[in-house]
């Protein structure tokens, strides 16, 4: 089996990157509306980071930056 041309390896694996970027884009999204159902589940950002052991802000950007338009 012959290893195809360096251009189309190349040609591939961007290919492959930005389709993994996009699924990375879509978990991130999907994660902040989770956290965001666990804020209004458990009343507060601050209840949902002591839950999942994250920071407060690392739950609060993520809720602000994936979840509005």
């Amino acid at each position: 089996m012959e290893t195809p041309p360096w251009r189309d390896r190349i040609r591939a694996e961007d290919e492959l990157l930005e389709q993994l970027d996009a699924q990375a884009e879509q978990a991130r999204r999907r994660r902040a509306e989770a956290l965001k159902e666990g804020a209004d589940n458990l009343g507060s950002v601050y209840a949902v980071a002591k839950d999942q052991h994250l920071s407060w802000t690392a739950v609060a950007n993520a809720i602000k930056k994936y979840t509005t338009a």
